[in-house]
C-alpha cells in the first residue's frame, strides 16, 4: 500500500494494480476545511488503487470516506454529515481538449487527461467537494412564513401571489351564476 503522492506514472507498474491509502493529517485537513468552507472536517480517508486500462491509460477506483460538519441553510447551526461514496477516475492518454469555448459536459464525466502523475490529493479533494451535501439541513428546521410590503398596504399571502389563485374565485362565482 502506497502513501507516496503524487503517483509518478512512469514509475507505477503495468502488470498490477498500485494499491494507495491516504488519510490527510491536521494541516491538511485545516486547508481542505478552509478551502471548502466548512465548519469542521475528520475522518478523511482515500483508498483504493490505480491501474492499467490497455496500453497507455490509467483508472482509478476509490472509496473516499469523510465525517463533515456544515452550517444548516435555514438556521445556520452545525450539520454533521457521514459520506461514504466510491470514486472513479480514467486517465486518458489520448485526451482531446475541447475547441469550442462553450461546451456541454456529460453529467457523469469521469474521464481526464493523463500528466507525468496521477495527484491522488486533488482527486480526494475534488470527490469530497463533489460528495457534499449542496443544502445541509437540521431534521426540525423549517423555513418560516416571511412578509413583506409597503408601509400602510395589506401583506399578500402566499396563496395571493399564485398565479391561478385568482382564476379559482373566478371560477367559483361563474358556477354560481349558472
Amino acid at each position: 500500500m502506497t502513501e507516496t503522492n503524487p503517483l509518478r506514472v512512469a514509475d507505477l507498474p503495468q502488470n498490477a494494480p498500485t494499491p494507495f491509502e491516504l488519510r490527510p493529517g491536521t494541516t491538511e485537513l485545516e486547508r481542505l476545511k478552509r478551502d471548502l468552507d466548512l465548519l469542521g472536517l475528520r475522518k478523511l480517508s482515500f483508498v483504493g488503487n490505480v491501474r492499467t486500462q490497455g496500453k497507455r491509460d490509467w483508472v482509478l477506483n476509490a472509496k473516499l470516506g469523510a465525517t463533515v460538519t456544515q452550517p444548516c441553510v435555514v438556521t445556520l447551526e452545525p450539520v454533521t454529515t457521514r459520506i461514504e461514496t466510491p470514486v472513479h477516475r480514467v486517465f486518458l492518454a489520448e485526451w482531446d481538449e475541447p475547441d469550442e469555448p462553450e461546451f456541454e459536459m456529460p453529467e457523469d464525466d469521469d474521464t481526464e487527461a493523463l500528466g507525468p502523475y496521477i495527484d491522488l490529493a486533488t482527486v480526494m479533494a475534488e470527490a469530497l467537494s463533489l460528495a457534499l451535501p449542496q443544502y445541509p439541513r437540521k431534521e426540525d428546521a423549517a423555513l418560516g412564513q416571511s412578509s413583506f410590503t409597503e408601509p400602510g398596504k395589506q401583506v399578500m399571502s402566499d396563496e395571493e401571489v399564485k398565479p391561478f389563485a385568482g382564476l379559482a374565485s373566478l371560477r367559483d362565482a361563474l358556477k354560481k351564476d349558472e
